[in-house]
């Protein structure tokens, strides 16, 4: 009987190592790598400007406007639920749009660090260049034409959760699942009027799935207990799920302008997803 139950849990163990795909090596963590999203391919395929030059466009506060922390049924903790440093994804969007053909993004965020090195430049080419050619004038700086504005405006956490559970003999077996959710919202204003010429909300859902199993019997005539748990849970990063709707977002305010005729595609119009197939998009 003790083998019996032995191997039982030896293959709960196995089963729950095989789910998640992985060993004890991996625990010392993966190389650093590079991770795509499905949105980031959808803004690299669509089509170039029909004969218009690049849009010069600035993006300035992207934060989180949530004030949430990270939840905790224990304690209260001072981590914020959200990255403090979405603007980076806004950013980095917007240059993937056409593969870098769309958009011509100028500094904004670290603005004064970039005064404060042109003016080096300046004065040292002042005090040290005494042929003071043309050529080593600085050129004006870019101004946008249009800004980005908006942030990370809701984060909902536990909207949805659940399970099953089932125990026989001594012999369990749980499943979990919970679902939190982030909305991004975006705006895009013109400099020269002030006019919000385009809006949008997007919400993304954050899923996270437990499953395990236990075992506990006595052995012995009642003298002797074994016990025995194994689990596995995934957990969908917050970063990822911010970086996907800032993306889609990007990607929905691009089709609205076209429809508006702010500006032009070369090719075919592409078809945008619609919002609630965000989540079935990541790979």
């Amino acid at each position: 009987m003790l083998r019996v139950l032995v191997i039982i849990c030896m293959g709960l163990f196995l089963a729950s190592c095989a789910t998640n795909g992985t060993n004890t090596k991996t625990f010392k963590g993966a190389m650093p790598y590079i991770e795509g999203t499905p949105t980031h391919e959808l803004l690299k395929a669509i089509p170039d400007l029909d004969g218009q030059p690049m849009i010069t466009i600035a993006v300035y506060n992207f934060t989180d406007q949530t004030g949430q922390r990270k939840p905790s049924t224990k304690f209260s903790q001072l981590s914020t639920a959200v990255t403090q440093g979405s603007d980076t994804y806004v950013i980095a969007a917007l240059c993937a749009v056409s593969g870098g053909d769309w958009f011509q993004v100028v500094e904004r965020n670290g603005l004064a660090n970039l005064v404060k090195e042109r003016q080096l430049i300046r004065s040292t080419r002042e005090l040290y260049d005494e042929e003071k050619e043309l050529n080593n004038i600085l050129k004006p700086m870019l101004f946008a034409g249009l800004i980005i504005e908006g942030g990370i405006v809701g984060y909902d956490s536990n909207t949805q959760s659940g399970g099953a559970g089932a125990r026989y003999f001594g012999l369990g077996v749980s499943e979990q699942y919970r679902v939190d959710q982030v909305t991004v919202a975006m705006r895009v204003v013109s400099v020269q009027t002030g006019e919000i010429l385009l809006t949008t909300n997007v919400t993304k859902t954050i899923a996270s799935h437990s499953k395990g199993g236990d075992v506990f019997r006595f052995l012995d005539m009642g003298t002797k207990a074994l016990e025995l748990e194994t689990g596995v849970a995934v957990n969908e990063p917050v970063n990822y799920a911010i970086r996907t709707a800032i993306e889609f977002a990007v990607l929905e305010l691009i089709h609205s302008g076209e429809k508006r005729g702010f500006w032009k595609f070369k090719e075919k119009e592409i078809e945008v997803p619609k919002v609630h197939d965000l989540d079935k998009i990541r790979g």
